[in-house]
């Protein structure tokens, strides 16, 4: 039996031994490396099993070939290139570049945009967009809820697969843990596509549960897109929503979405058909899917009442899998280019520490930086976590603002009056490096003037934390929320 224990001993260290070598050949920053290190040498077992399920790099995987990602961008590409007067704000043009290089996202102009900060506005608008589907409904939500909302939203996929139109649907595994099985393939039943993201079986894909597709897009005939932050769930509608036993109560969450007429919808197209070749290994590649926005000429004959105009658009992606944080680059360049001013909404505050960094020298060369988080976040160890970087952004000059109206669920920047972005990313790791995401950057001065004013709406609701505020708070508390900032990129 001595044996069979030095046997195990040995088996052991050259499993830890053979992980510490993977994780230095993988060249990140020495800090993330020393921690992994650490915790493979001093928490034996568990060290091996957290690195299993939250260290594995996968920014150097190839999920989808390049040949079936330019399969399914060439058709967004045709259209891009198709644009005749595209005018692109020389002061940007930097971070258009990046954002073209690096995702392959193409700026598309002709945009109407509307902003949803209500969620009973919102799917009252996506409802009655898709009661007008002809051709195909192509829906991406990081959660779609077996509640009264997600029932009636399924419903009416249901009844607009049963009369031919074409219905896809992507949620993610891990999002919809809680929700049960039937409620999708009840959908399926009835002719709608459903597949799960990335689902999490042992053992196959359980080193893969933590990164997930958080996104939240919808796409109607390819030519009505939504994008933000907004999941299937009736915790947006709470307070609002009427049923049969009357209004329901509860928390009121506050966040924003966009719905957009025009070039820009060819972006969240694309982004949504290469989620589906992933999940479905489907290539769509028709120009059923991309038609033509010429007034007039919309699908089977209907007008398409799209304005022609300079509202240019990016619809960018970021992924675990893609070889650089894209989105988490931009807001780089946002904030180390702003000249006068950068407003930011986040529901958790765990930045990098390029944001970080960016979001400090910033305000320390005069840009008023505004960070507004919410007063009371749905999790206690992330609110924990993120006052640590709160201090910090403080002590550079950021004004940091606490919303009281409920929980402020809501992804949003405006930069300079010239430059906003929707979407749904968070300001922290996972949403920048771990998570699938997509956001909307608009380049345009009327479209930033509407988001500005949806972030001083909001700011009316807040108030202004002071660094004596902040710096108060007991010295116990101080420390314990250090501590729990170290686990920043697990939350």
């Amino acid at each position: 039996m001595i044996y069979v224990h030095w046997l195990i001993i040995t088996v052991y260290v050259l499993a830890v031994v053979g992980t510490v070598a993977r994780v230095l050949l993988d060249n990140r920053q020495p800090a993330k490396t020393m921690a992994w290190v650490m915790v493979l040498f001093f928490v034996p077992v568990v060290g091996i099993i957290l690195y299993f399920f939250f260290g594995q790099n996968t920014r150097k995987e190839r999920l989808i070939s390049q040949q079936s990602l330019n399969q399914l961008a060439k058709r967004s590409m045709f259209e891009y290139e198709e644009q005749a007067d595209l005018q692109v704000p020389e002061e940007y043009r930097a971070l258009l570049s990046l954002f073209m290089k690096q995702n392959g996202a193409m700026p598309f102009k002709d945009n109407q945009v509307d902003i949803f900060t209500d969620g009973y506005a919102f799917f009252h608008s996506l409802l009655r967009d898709m009661a007008g589907a002809r051709h195909h409904i192509h829906i991406d939500s990081y959660i779609f809820n077996d509640d009264a909302l997600g029932n009636l939203i399924a419903d009416a996929l249901i009844s607009h697969a049963r009369r031919g139109v074409e219905v896809r649907v992507i949620y993610d595994d891990v999002g919809n843990w809680k929700v049960k099985t039937d409620f999708y393939e009840r959908m399926r039943d009835a002719g709608v596509e459903v597949h799960a993201f990335m689902p999490v079986k042992f053992p196959a894909f359980t080193s893969k549960v933590n990164y997930r597709n958080h996104r939240k897009m919808c796409v109607i005939d390819g030519h009505t897109g939504y994008i933000g932050g907004m999941n299937i769930a009736t915790r947006y509608v709470q307070g609002k929503w009427k049923t049969q036993g009357g209004t329901r109560r509860g928390q009121s969450w506050r966040d924003t979405h966009l719905r957009i007429r025009g070039g820009a919808v060819y972006g969240i197209q694309r982004a949504f058909l290469i989620d589906w070749y992933f999940v479905d290994r489907t290539l769509i590649t028709s120009r059923r899917y991309y038609p033509d926005f010429t007034p007039g000429t919309g699908d089977e004959g209907r007008p398409l009442t799209v304005p022609r105009n300079q509202c240019l658009i990016q619809i960018v992606t970021s992924s675990p899998i893609a070889p650089w944080p894209v989105i988490m680059q931009g807001y780089v360049r946002i904030l180390t280019d702003a000249r006068r001013y950068v407003y930011m909404e986040t529901p958790y505050f765990l930045p990098t520490e390029p944001v970080l960094f960016a979001m400090r020298t910033a305000a320390l060369a005069g840009v008023d930086v505004r960070l507004m988080i919410p007063y009371k976040t749905d999790a206690r160890l992330v609110e924990w976590a993120s006052r640590s970087y709160v201090r910090e952004t403080l002590e550079a000059g950021v004004k940091v603002y606490l919303y009281h109206a409920g929980f402020n669920h809501s992804k949003l920047l405006v930069c300079d009056d010239e430059l906003c972005s929707c979407g749904s990313s968070n300001i922290d790791f996972r949403s920048f490096e771990n998570n699938f995401e997509s956001n909307a950057f608009i380049y345009d001065h009327a479209m930033a003037m509407r988001m500005k004013a949806v972030f001083l709406e909001d700011q009316s609701q807040s108030h202004l934390l002071s660094d004596g505020e902040n710096l108060r708070r007991p010295l116990h508390e101080r420390l314990w929320e250090s501590v729990v900032r170290l686990f920043s990129p697990l939350l």
